[in-house]
């Protein structure tokens, strides 16, 4: 990406147009996709036609056989394997199963949060503590409504990935003890399980492999056995279509442009949320420590 406010051709610098670099651009301190030097001039008509054309009409043919040599590169090899994706462990400061709330953005410092009020509810968490995942699971809830689904399973599609705040690893049970204290078996149930399930097609119920998990798993992934019997046992359940059908709503919940209110979804969080007259935390529930957790992600101990 060029720095802001540069032009392309302020942002590359160009060639005395000696022999070796024929008057092609050169990026100045960026790394760029490396191209067939010798093709790419033949393709714009030779040395004189090149040693013709403008600095801007150069920096655009240079981003355009980059932009192509990317999307073959990409073609040939769409996805990662489970040995390049462990090979980038060592690479970042951070795990990838840690949760959003204790990472900063794309590198960045983390952010100072807003103060949680004296006895918070699940909204206050919504809108203070889910930021980074609230528009993917409105959106999930969203497209669930509007499917006509019914209201436990467009709630469990608001819930399911909330508890990234605190922890991605093994989400599915991390979210489901989250909330089990305050919300429907069937909805615990969903939460729970829509982890080992997305995993597995189901033509049925229109729910195919996402690309998105050959991308961050690794082209060759194969589950674990856990997920593989939990998979097993869930799909011989009487409650199977629950974590089944918010699966199948996770598909749809990443369109840009799309942003759901979370007001469309208030009557059914108050008709379906045991909330705790004490404050989400403060009730001795068997996960009041995660909401502290939540709340409090500053603290050292």
């Amino acid at each position: 990406m060029r720095p802001t406010g540069e032009s392309l051709a302020d942002y590359l610098a160009f060639d005395d147009g000696t022999e070796a670099g024929h008057g092609i651009p050169q990026q100045r301190g960026h790394p760029m996709m490396e191209i067939d030097r010798r093709a790419f001039i033949e393709s714009l008509g030779g040395v004189a036609a090149v040693a013709a054309m403008s600095s801007e009409a150069k920096a655009d043919a240079l981003e355009d056989a980059q932009n192509k040599a990317l999307n073959k590169a990409q073609a040939d090899k769409k996805f990662p394997t489970m040995a390049e994706v462990d090979g980038e462990i060592i690479q970042k400061p951070f795990r990838r199963g840690v949760g959003n709330l204790f990472i900063g953005k794309k590198g960045a410092n983390v952010t100072r949060l807003e103060p949680m009020p004296a006895k918070p509810t699940f909204i206050d968490f919504f809108r203070l503590r889910f930021g980074d995942v609230a528009n993917h699971v409105l959106q999930s809830a969203n497209h669930a409504m509007q499917t006509g689904m019914e209201e436990e399973v467009i709630f469990a599609c608001l819930l399911h990935d909330t508890v990234h705040a605190l922890i991605k690893v093994d989400h599915g049970w991390w979210g489901a003890q989250l909330y089990q204290p305050y919300v429907s078996e069937k909805v615990d149930f969903a939460i729970r399980y829509h982890q080992a399930l997305r995993f597995y097609d189901d033509a049925e119920h229109g729910y195919k492999y996402p690309d998105l998990y050959r991308r961050i798993f690794g082209e060759d992934y194969k589950p674990e056995p856990y997920i593989e019997a939990t998979y097993k046992m869930v799909r011989n359940h009487k409650w199977y279509e629950y974590p089944r059908l918010v699966t199948v709503n996770d598909l749809y919940a990443f369109q840009p442009g799309v942003n759901p209110k979370l007001e469309q979804f208030t009557d059914i969080v108050g008709r379906h949320f045991k909330q705790p007259k004490e404050g989400l935390g403060y009730d001795n529930s068997p996960s009041a420590h995660m909401w502290r957790s939540m709340a409090m992600p500053d603290h050292p101990l």
